[in-house]
């Protein structure tokens, strides 16, 4: 067990063995590691303890010995994508989901409980029942036709759990179910690239939901990708919400107008063209003319972005886990520094969130 963990830490930073020698600053030596990752050597204590800095992990977390397994990992990009990144994306995956499970056995929390708007998937036959489908999800979470102000946190809400990480830029996201020990049922999770804008990664998640709830059984790998981006389409730009903004049909719209409108329902410019077409508002020459004209650069520039360069990844983020973590420890069910360890953050940061930025700055001059 200490061996699996120890390489999961590894590939996380996607170090070599020989980097990680380098780092411990010799330490140990590359081939004693591999040996240790294989289960052939246990490292003596201070040996434990230079690993767990190098690789910013904590001791308790390299011998812990429940271990959760990712299932149904497909970034559907695998062509474009190394098996190093691969490896780097998953075992970062792993770490944050078992943190987050560690977190929720200790308040009592079932981790694989979600609120999946229908009892088994659902297959398809068309595209226009992916958008009937979109439909009926927001019937079943009671969404109405209004804008979703902030999809990460109702996916939260519903009991996915969804993590921003820093992805390939050949990767916008993907869905997988993370396997747990002694029968427990899996858990889902969603991962989108913390480097795309807001607006992508918005479109993503919606993607990555739809993965969740239809069965792509029959569908080809191309017809079951347009599926899923139809149905998130669907569910941020509902159609009778957009044509009550937009009118039923429209032979040219303004630049100002498309912002506008890209800002209600915070998608991307190019995606709101498409979903016009697809709706009806304009036709296949009028979206053409659009990407000629008006919108010529929206395919690779994002038009006046909800969220600067400079924030990427600030806005709209998750925030359970911050939550949760800040109730266990109010309740005294953790310590300041275990929760600093779930964390990943400086005790400092978490105990200001804890007590507020004023009453840690009157105990450090007492």
């Amino acid at each position: 067990m200490l061996g699996d963990r120890l390489r999961l830490a590894r590939k996380r930073t996607g170090m070599s063995l020989r980097a990680l020698e380098d780092a411990v600053s010799g330490k140990v030596t590359a081939q004693a590691l591999s040996k240790y990752e294989r289960g052939e050597m246990t490292p003596s204590s201070d040996v434990l303890l230079a690993l767990s800095r190098a690789l910013k992990v904590s001791v308790p977390y390299l011998l812990a010995v429940e271990e959760a397994k990712l299932g149904e990992v497909d970034f559907r990009t695998r062509a474009s994508t190394s098996a190093k990144d691969r490896a780097r994306v998953e075992a970062a995956v792993l770490e944050w989901v078992e943190r987050y499970l560690q977190l929720e056995r200790i308040l009592g929390l079932d981790s694989a409980s979600w609120s999946a708007p229908f009892g088994v998937l659902r297959g398809l036959k068309s595209l226009d029942e992916a958008e009937e489908l979109a439909d009926e999800v927001r019937v079943q979470w009671k969404l109405g036709l209004d804008p979703i102000p902030n999809l990460t946190e109702l996916l939260e809400e519903k009991g996915l759990k969804v993590l921003l990480e820093d992805l390939p830029d050949s990767v916008s996201g993907f869905t997988c179910l993370v396997q747990r020990p002694g029968g427990l049922a899996p858990v889902p999770v969603i991962v989108a690239n913390r480097r795309k804008s807001l607006e992508r990664r918005r479109l993503t998640l919606a993607h990555e939901l739809a993965h969740r709830v239809i069965d792509p059984a029959g569908l080809s790998e191309k017809e079951e990708e347009q599926a899923m981006t139809r149905f998130a389409s669907a569910l941020l730009m509902p159609r009778d919400h957009l044509v009550c903004e937009v009118g039923a049909r429209r032979h040219l719209l303004s630049y100002r107008e498309l912002i506008d409108l890209k800002r209600i329902y915070r998608v991307s410019g190019a995606a709101l063209l498409v979903r016009l077409r697809d709706i009806g508002v304009i036709d296949q020459a009028g979206l053409t003319y659009a990407f000629q004209s008006v919108a010529r650069s929206w395919r690779s520039q994002e038009p006046e972005e909800l969220e600067p360069a400079s924030e990427r990844g600030e806005r709209e983020k998750p925030r359970r886990l911050r939550r949760l973590c800040m109730r266990a420890v109010a309740e005294k069910l953790i310590s300041l520094p275990k929760a600093a360890d779930l964390l990943r953050e400086p005790v400092a940061h978490v105990e200001a969130e804890l007590k507020g930025p004023q009453a840690v700055d009157a105990d450090h001059h007492q």
